[in-house]
Formats: structure tokens, C-alpha cells, sequence
């Protein structure tokens, strides 16, 4: 290993820089240094600092593992591993045709792998079913984008640019916690009076706002639509909109300013629990930063992972138009991208719809140009597939996928109604998983195959900014691990698949930038010699040109260069914030929501940062948030083992009895497996438009639990 390999952090979209070098102390594989980068500026959260822990974890999947008769995992060598895969995909085939195949994928997977991936799953295995986790994370975001801007990028200028904002409107994001180096960035808000926050929680985030610093926004679960709304009926209705902005780079205002006249801030309180004059603080706020400093506005999962999710995005994405945030030199419009490469992983192929460089798969130009540089006829491209939690839920259905792989994903702890997809698991004909640890879905699995991890890897991802970035090998794997691009282009040879699959990662990113070639998500003008100057990329990044910082400052991506207003309205019906507050006071016997979500010592779910002691000392199980009245009315003290349950699952955990949630909520982090798995409860209901699954608002009961037999139970059943 050269010394001070300059590589960046295994987990969430900010890609922190770091530097890995020789250990000092023997007990740890390398040691990590945080590196200057404008992201974290040095700085590493708890779990960047200790990432390199699981490299030479004892739980290390080393060798193929084969379940037998008695469900016990055998070593097997890799040839029988790989022709055992390769039967399975044949006999498959053959007895329900292509689509019985299918591919699961994920949104830490390197830019090469989920190329590579999405192509194998095409004409490799000649199926449309591939799909991939950041469905879970990103898809209602991605698509109140492309909606209207005709483009998806979660933050269409860099990050850094917060650091001089005057206001800054953060809604379903817990970046205190979830991607902690961020907060630097909201320093210039902080200290303007102009960070306001949006949560139904006073999580890390919004404890940001005392003293000062801002507004905390606490409104019902599943009501930011109505809040959004009203904030734009307050933009418009006090002439503080930016009609020189709407007229010049917009189309559709009209519709959106008759859409949002029946939510004025009394009626947004009645909906929300938000005070009719926080309401009108926020939108004047706004509007005074757009003027002088700058103002925008950024969502996360809490306000996505929705079944109105993209309206509720839409919604942001109108009043930041409204003010004429987007496409401004000082001003903005964002999502925060979670997964480490959830940018990156959605615009290759891994995702049912689409092909490389973020193309429709049902465009004929864009099937075209694929398809010259793969090297295949047109016809031999699959359609469209389906979105993951439709694919979920065929599993082992007679019409479904009865061949699973699954890469860089764990959806027996991160799907919704996760006791269901189990099952469904259980019902396959054959399910392969690659991975490192035998998490809880290659527990499930017929053949583990054991695969890098970041630190073993050369590659590229993509981070929240859009920039495209280095990942660098800096220790040799151990014996017996492969590479997932090694795994395909081996299977691709024994399954006859036309084109090419190459093992070598800059290889296949050369592939990558001819098939991005003139798509929306446009690699071509990127290579590894320019990363490996420290070049700045951002996509689009055409040959020729120094690649796009700011999106939008000229023209937005649709063809007449304007963005587009969608009216949006809350399509279900909502529960005034009075008549769920019987609830809020902890009724015996009121059923509850349930807010899911992370916490800042683990990732996803859970399965690397579960292994690593220093942040299962910190975290070492699930605790439920709720509030001192529910626990009264309840009887439940702090601490204590509860149950909560719905008609999907029950999970049992202990409570953390606290004044920071709304009294009708509960909060419990998602990051558990078996007893404690919040995923147990949640609802695979999807938005219509993006395939969202419904995540934030599961109606839940809590009850106290006697102790004795309970913890027996949670010490049996818990965390692997």
C-alpha cells in the first residue's frame, strides 16, 4: 500500500475525504485521517472515524457459503459457487422465461458496479426486473426534479455555497446527526437568525435553532404538504414573490397560485400543529434572504418517504420557485442525498426505468445509443421493469422473480412490511447475496458470495454535490474475496452473454462515459487521470467543457429552458391537529405514528456499523422516542421494555421517554434487525408516481411490557 492513500468515506453522500495510512497500533487495520475537502473540511463523524474497523472483522465472509438441506452455510469453492449460479439462472429461464430472474440492487455500489450491474441484469441474465434500494431514499426527490427542472441532481450547486446563506429551510433532515460534518455549512444561517427546521422531533438538528439561531417548525407527521402550501399561499398572498423571476424563467404559476388559496395560516395551523404566525415568519424569512444573502431551501426522507412523497417535494420545489431560488447565483433549491453513492447508483441503470446517464429505457434514441455501445441489437434491451417494492413482493409468486440477486442491500431490515419480504425471500427457488457479512437477507440466501469492501477497491461514486469522486484501493483483500465486477464478467462468460463485461474498474467507467455520452447524466468528459489530478467533475460533464458546479444559472433542462410549476393538493385525508390531540395526551389504547429514521451511530441498516464496538457501545439497541404524557397515560417509565404493534408486526424495545417528539409520535430507529426492527410495522403503500414506500406515518399501538420473558426474547431474537 502506498502511504496515505486519499480515498473517502464508506457511507453517507457527503463523502467525507479521508486519508488511510499504516497503523501505529497493531489492533486496528489502517488509521484514518480526516483530509481538507470542502464537504467536512477535515472533520469525520463517529462512523468515518471508525469505518476501517470492519476490514478485518472476525464475521468476515471470506469464501462462498452454500446453504445446505439443514440450513446451515457450507464453504464451497468459487467454480462451484459460480456454476451453481449459473444453473439457476438457466433453469429458471427456461421454466418461467427472463423475468423470473431478478436483480436487487444497491446505493453504496460504486458508479462501475452499478453500471456494470444494471447491464448484466439486461444482457447478462436478459431480465427487466432490476430495481435497487435508493427506491427507498431518493425516488420522490428524483422525481419532483425531473418534473420540474427536467433533471435530477440533489444539490444542483455545491455544497459550500450554504456557508454564506442568510436563511436556510431544512425540512425531514436530521444532518446533526445522519451527516454530522454538514453543520459547518449552516454556520452563516445560524448565525443570521435564519436556520428553521422542520420535524415533528426537536432531534440534533433542530436544537440547532435556540437561542436564536432560527425557527423550529414542528408540524404533524405527514403534513408538510399542507405547511408547504401554506408557506406559498404566504409568499404570494403578501407580494412576496419574485414575478420577475416567474415571468422570465417559469411556466405555470396561475395554476399553482389558485392551487394554494384555500391553505391561508390558519387554516395550515388547524392541519398541522404549526402556528398560524411560525407560518408567516418562515415564508417572510425566506423571502427577506432570497433579497439580501441568499435563502434555500433543502428536504431529506422525513418529508419524501411518503405516499404523496413527490407532491410534497413538488410542493418545496414551487416555493422555492415562487421566491426564485433555483438557478441563482446565491440562492437555492436541494435534496440531501443519503446513501454513500445514492446519486451515482440512480443514474447508470440500476433503476427499473432507466438506462445509463440517467436515459429513459423506453426512449428509442437512447435504447439506440446503449445499445451501439454495448455492441448489441436494440431489440436485445429489455422494457421498463418494476419498482422495488412491486419487485419485492413478486418474489416466488407464480408470475414473479423466482431467481434473486442481491448486491449492496439488506431488505430484510430496510424494506417496509420487512416480516413480508422475508417471507417472500423464503419463497424463491434460489437467492444469492453478495456481501461481507452475512447480514439478515444473506441469512436468507442459497449461496453467499463474499465481496470487497471499500477500502479494497478501486472505483469512482458520486456524492450529494454531483461531484464525482475517487474511491482508491489502499489494502489487498483477503484471499478468497472478489469483486463484484470479477463475480459478473465470470458469470457473463458461463451464461454466454453477448457484449463485454470487464473486471478492471477503469475499464468499465471508460464503458460508463460512452454510454453516458449525451444523456442527462453526462460522464464522457471524465476520467480517472483527471480525479486523480484533484480535478473538480461535476456531471453533466461533456467532453470539451469543465463540467456543471450550478445547474440551472442560464436555462433549466426542459426544452424551452424554463421550469416548470406543478399544483399539487394533499390527496389523502388528513386529521386536524385537534382531533389527534386525545391521542397526544396518551389516551390508553389511541394508536400512535410512527416516525422511522437514523441515528447518528449507525447506518442503514445497521449491518457494518452493528460490528463495530465503538458505536454498538455508544448504541447497543433500539430505543422508542415518545412523549412524557403518552408515557403517563401508558404507564410507562423510561427505560422500560415496550410493545409496539400494528396489524404488519410487533417490535419490542425499551422506551426513551422524552418532551423532544410530538405527543400523538414515536420515533424509532430503523437500524435494528429481528425483535427491535422498526420495519416490522411500516406499510409498503407506495407514492403513485415514484414507487415511495410509505415509511413516516404507521399508525402503531404502545403498551408497557412486564419484564422476565420479554428480555429473554430480545436477547434471543436481537441484533446479529
Amino acid at each position: 500500500m502506498a502511504d496515505g492513500a486519499a480515498t473517502h468515506c464508506p457511507y453517507c453522500a457527503l463523502q467525507c475525504a479521508m486519508t488511510l495510512s499504516v497503523p501505529a497500533a497493531a489492533e486496528v487495520p489502517l488509521e484514518v485521517t480526516g483530509r481538507e475537502f470542502p464537504t467536512n473540511r477535515g472533520g469525520l463523524c463517529r462512523k468515518g472515524w471508525t469505518s476501517t474497523w470492519l476490514l478485518e472483522h472476525p464475521g468476515r465472509v471470506t469464501e462462498p457459503l452454500l446453504k445446505g438441506a439443514d440450513g446451515v452455510h457450507r464453504p464451497v469453492d468459487w467454480d462451484t459457487a459460480l456454476n451453481l449460479v449459473a444453473t439457476a439462472v438457466r433453469t429458471t429461464r427456461a421454466a418461467y422465461g427472463p423475468d423470473a430472474v431478478g436483480v436487487f440492487g444497491g446505493g453504496g455500489l460504486t458508479n462501475e458496479k452499478a453500471y456494470q450491474l444494471g447491464k448484466f441484469a439486461r444482457l447478462g441474465l436478459g431480465t427487466s426486473r432490476i430495481d435497487y434500494n435508493g427506491r427507498f431514499c431518493m425516488s420522490s426527490a428524483a422525481a419532483a426534479g425531473i418534473r420540474a427542472f427536467g433533471l435530477d441532481r440533489g444539490l444542483p450547486f455545491p455544497v459550500a455555497d450554504l456557508d454564506g446563506a442568510a436563511t436556510v429551510l431544512l425540512l425531514g433532515s436530521n444532518v446533526a446527526e445522519t451527516m454530522p460534518p454538514f453543520v459547518q455549512h449552516l454556520r452563516g444561517a445560524r448565525d443570521a437568525g435564519g436556520l428553521i427546521v422542520v420535524d415533528p422531533r426537536r432531534s440534533a438538528t433542530a436544537a440547532l435553532t435556540a437561542d436564536g439561531a432560527g425557527l423550529h417548525l414542528q408540524p404533524l407527521p405527514g403534513s408538510d404538504l399542507a405547511l408547504l402550501l401554506g408557506l406559498a399561499h404566504v409568499v404570494i398572498h403578501e407580494g412576496l414573490a419574485d414575478q420577475a423571476y416567474i415571468a422570465g424563467r417559469t411556466a405555470g404559476y396561475p395554476a399553482v397560485a389558485r392551487s394554494v388559496a384555500g391553505f391561508w395560516p390558519e387554516r395550515v395551523q388547524s392541519l398541522t400543529g404549526v402556528p398560524a404566525g411560525l407560518v408567516r415568519d418562515t415564508a417572510r424569512r425566506l423571502a427577506d434572504g432570497a433579497r439580501c444573502g441568499g435563502s434555500y431551501i433543502l428536504t431529506g426522507r422525513g418529508v419524501e418517504q411518503h405516499v404523496d412523497g413527490t407532491d410534497t417535494a413538488t410542493a418545496a420545489i414551487n416555493l422555492a420557485l415562487l421566491l426564485g431560488l433555483p438557478g441563482s447565483a446565491r440562492s437555492g433549491y436541494g435534496t440531501l442525498t443519503g446513501q454513500g453513492n445514492g446519486q451515482g447508483g440512480r443514474e447508470h441503470g440500476q433503476k427499473a426505468d432507466q438506462l445509463p446517464g440517467y436515459r429513459k429505457i423506453t426512449d428509442p434514441a437512447a435504447r439506440a445509443h446503449v445499445a451501439g455501445v454495448w455492441g448489441v441489437p436494440e431489440a436485445l434491451i429489455p422494457g421498463p421493469g418494476v419498482p422495488a417494492v412491486e419487485l419485492l413482493d413478486s418474489l416466488g409468486q407464480p408470475d414473479g422473480v423466482r431467481c434473486l440477486f442481491v448486491h449492496g442491500a439488506n431488505v430484510a431490515v430496510s424494506a417496509p412490511d420487512a416480516n413480508t419480504v422475508t417471507a417472500s425471500l423464503r419463497r424463491l427457488d434460489f437467492l444469492v447475496v453478495c456481501d461481507f457479512f452475512v447480514s439478515e437477507t444473506a441469512a436468507e440466501a442459497d449461496l453467499i458470495l463474499p465481496v470487497t469492501q471499500w477500502a479494497e477497491e478501486e472505483g469512482t461514486l458520486t456524492n450529494l454535490e454531483g461531484r464525482v469522486l475517487r474511491r482508491r484501493r489502499a489494502v489487498t483483500p483477503p484471499p478468497g474475496v472478489r469483486s463484484e465486477l470479477w463475480i459478473m464478467a465470470r458469470l457473463a462468460e458461463l451464461l454466454d452473454a453477448p457484449s463485454t463485461f470487464s473486471e478492471d474498474p477503469e475499464t468499465v467507467f471508460e464503458e460508463l462515459r460512452r454510454a453516458s455520452a449525451g444523456g442527462p447524466a453526462d460522464y464522457s468528459g471524465i476520467d480517472y487521470a483527471r480525479l486523480d489530478r484533484g480535478e473538480e467533475a461535476y456531471w453533466p460533464y461533456p467532453v470539451g467543457t469543465a463540467g456543471t458546479p450550478r445547474l440551472f444559472l442560464e436555462a433549466f433542462a426542459h426544452p424551452d429552458g424554463r421550469a416548470v410549476f406543478t399544483p399539487v393538493t394533499p390527496r389523502r385525508r388528513m386529521p386536524s391537529a385537534g382531533s389527534v390531540g386525545s391521542a397526544g395526551s396518551g389516551d390508553a389504547g389511541a394508536p400512535m405514528t410512527l416516525v422511522t429514521g437514523r441515528w447518528l451511530e449507525h447506518y442503514q441498516s445497521g449491518a457494518q456499523t452493528r460490528r463495530v464496538p465503538a458505536l454498538v457501545d455508544a448504541r447497543p439497541e433500539a430505543r422508542l422516542q415518545l412523549h412524557p404524557s403518552a408515557a403517563a397515560a401508558q404507564g410507562i417509565d423510561d427505560g422500560a421494555l415496550v410493545l409496539v404493534a400494528n396489524g404488519r408486526g410487533e417490535v419490542l424495545c425499551r422506551a426513551d421517554v422524552s418532551p423532544d417528539i410530538r405527543p400523538e409520535t414515536v420515533f424509532l430507529p430503523f437500524h435494528f434487525p429481528g425483535v427491535e426492527s422498526a420495519n416490522r410495522l411500516t406499510e409498503a403503500a407506495t407514492d403513485p408516481v415514484s414507487g415511495m414506500p410509505e415509511f413516516k406515518t404507521s399508525q402503531v399501538w404502545v403498551r408497557p411490557v412486564a419484564a422476565g420473558a420479554p428480555a429473554v426474547a430480545l436477547q434471543s431474537e436481537g441484533a446479529s
